[in-house]
C-alpha cells in the first residue's frame, strides 16, 4: 500500500530532450573563428605543446557555464540584470562600456572569420563578405523572435556543421598521438606561447557566453513552464542543466583540440599561419574536399557565433541599462569596428588572434560577479554553490587573472 502511495505521488519528470539546448547556444561562442585562428596558430608554431591549455580552459568553461545557467534558472533573471541592480547608475554605464568593448572584440573575430570563409569559397572581397555575414546574422536573429527553441535548433544545426568541418581532416592526418598526449603536461615556450595561451583562453572562456547563458536558460525555463505546467520544472531543469553543459562543451572542446592537433600535424614548422594559409596547406596535404569542408565549417562558425554575440549584446544592454535596444542598433554598434578593420586592410588572422587576447581581459568582469552571486544564499537560497564548486570556480578565476598579469609582464619585458 505504501509503495502504491509513493507511486501515485511520484512527480512526472520532464522529457530530457525538452530540457537541453541553452548550453549548445552558449557553446557556439567556444568554436568561433577566433578559436580557429588561435588554435591553428598554436598548433603551427608550438606543435602539440599547448593542448593542455585547451583542456584546462574547457574544464573551466564547464563549471562557469553551469553556474551561469543555474543563476538564470533559480533567480529567473540574467547575470547583467542582477549585476546592474547592485551598481549605481555610473557603475552600470561603466560596466556596460567594458562589456560593449568585449562585444566589439568578439564580433571582430566572428565577422572577419566569416568574411575569410566567403573569400575562400566564393572569392568575395573581405569587406563585402563581412557585410554579408552581418546581414545573415540578422536573418538568424529573426528566427529567435519566433521562439527560443527554434533559435536553439538552428544554432545546434550550425554547430553540427562546424563540428564536421573542423574534424573532417583529422582522420586523414598523420598525428603523433604520443606527442599530443605529452602536450597535456603544462609548459610554455617563451612569451609568444604565453600570448597564444591567453588568446586561446580568451577564445574559449568568452565573456559574452557567461552573460548570455543565464539569459538563455531563463527564457528556456519560461517556454518549458508554459508547455509543461505544474511538473516540478526547476528541479528537472537544474539537473538537466548539468548534462546540457557537459554535452555541449564536450563537443566544443573536442573541436578546439582537434583544430590544434590538425595544425600540429599538417602546419608545424610554418610559423604563424593565416586562415588562408591553413586552407591552402590543408588543400595541398589532404586534398580539396577537406579544405572546402574546413571553409564551410569556418563560415558556419562565423554565422552562428555572430548571431549569438548580437543576442548577448541585447541581453547585456537590456540588463544593465534597463532598456530594450533595437537589435539592428546593437548589430551596428559591434559590426562597424569589424568592417573598419577589414576596410583598413589589417591582416585578418592577426586581428583575430589579438581580439582573442583582448577578450581574456574581459573575463574577470563577467566571472567575478557570477561567482559572488551564485555563492550567495541570499540570492540562490538552497541552490547556492557548494564549497567544492565554489573552490573550483574561484581557482579558475584566479588562474585567468594570473595568466593575464603574466601576459602583460611578458609583453612589456
Amino acid at each position: 500500500m505504501a509503495g502504491k502511495t509513493r507511486l501515485r505521488r511520484r512527480r512526472p519528470r520532464l522529457p530530457l530532450l525538452t530540457l537541453l539546448g541553452p548550453a549548445f547556444v552558449a557553446a557556439v561562442a567556444y568554436v568561433d573563428p577566433g578559436n580557429v585562428a588561435a588554435n591553428l596558430s598554436a598548433g603551427a608554431v608550438y606543435g602539440y605543446r599547448l593542448v593542455w591549455v585547451l583542456c584546462l580552459a574547457n574544464g573551466m568553461a564547464v563549471a562557469i557555464q553551469y553556474l551561469s545557467a543555474k543563476l538564470g534558472l533559480v533567480t529567473g533573471r540574467s547575470l547583467p540584470e542582477l549585476a546592474g541592480d547592485r551598481l549605481p547608475k555610473w557603475g552600470r554605464w561603466a560596466y556596460w562600456l567594458q562589456a560593449e568593448a568585449m562585444a566589439m572584440a568578439t564580433d571582430l573575430a566572428e565577422v572577419v572569420g566569416g568574411a575569410i570563409a566567403l573569400r575562400l569559397l566564393f572569392g568575395l572581397p573581405l569587406l563585402l563578405g563581412g557585410a554579408v555575414v552581418g546581414a545573415a546574422s540578422l536573418l538568424l536573429l529573426a528566427v529567435h523572435s519566433r521562439g527560443e527553441r527554434r533559435f536553439e535548433a538552428v544554432i545546434v544545426a550550425l554547430l553540427a556543421v562546424i563540428t564536421v568541418g573542423f574534424l573532417a581532416g583529422l582522420g586523414r592526418s598523420d598525428v603523433d598521438w604520443a606527442a599530443a598526449a605529452a602536450g597535456l603536461r603544462p609548459s610554455f615556450d617563451g612569451a609568444g606561447s604565453v600570448f597564444l595561451a591567453a588568446s586561446m583562453l580568451g577564445a574559449t572562456v568568452m565573456p559574452h557566453a557567461i552573460y548570455l547563458h543565464s539569459t538563455v536558460a531563463r527564457n528556456h525555463l519560461a517556454e518549458v513552464s508554459a508547455a509543461f505546467p505544474g511538473r516540478g520544472r526547476l528541479r528537472d531543469l537544474i539537473g538537466a542543466n548539468r548534462w546540457d553543459v557537459v554535452l555541449a562543451l564536450f563537443v566544443a572542446g573536442s573541436v578546439n583540440i582537434a583544430m590544434l592537433i590538425l595544425a600540429a600535424a599538417n602546419l608545424a614548422g610554418q610559423g604563424e599561419v593565416s586562415l588562408d594559409g591553413a586552407y591552402g596547406a590543408l588543400r595541398g596535404s589532404l586534398g580539396p574536399a577537406v579544405a572546402i569542408i574546413f571553409a564551410v565549417g569556418l563560415l558556419a562558425s562565423g554565422l552562428a557565433s555572430t548571431s549569438v554575440g548580437a543576442y548577448a549584446g541585447v541581453a547585456v544592454t537590456e540588463g544593465l541599462l534597463r532598456v530594450k535596444p533595437p537589435i539592428l542598433a546593437v548589430r551596428a554598434v559591434t559590426l562597424v569596428p569589424a568592417l573598419a578593420v577589414l576596410a583598413a586592410g589589417v591582416e585578418p588572422t592577426q586581428a583575430l588572434v589579438y581580439s582573442q587576447a583582448l577578450l581574456s581581459f574581459g573575463i574577470p568582469f563577467a566571472l567575478l560577479p557570477l561567482l559572488l552571486l551564485t555563492g550567495s544564499r541570499r540570492v540562490m537560497g538552497a541552490y547556492a554553490s557548494p564549497p567544492w564548486l565554489a573552490a573550483v570556480a574561484w581557482t579558475a578565476a584566479a588562474a585567468i587573472v594570473a595568466l593575464n598579469v603574466f601576459l602583460l609582464v611578458s609583453l612589456f619585458t
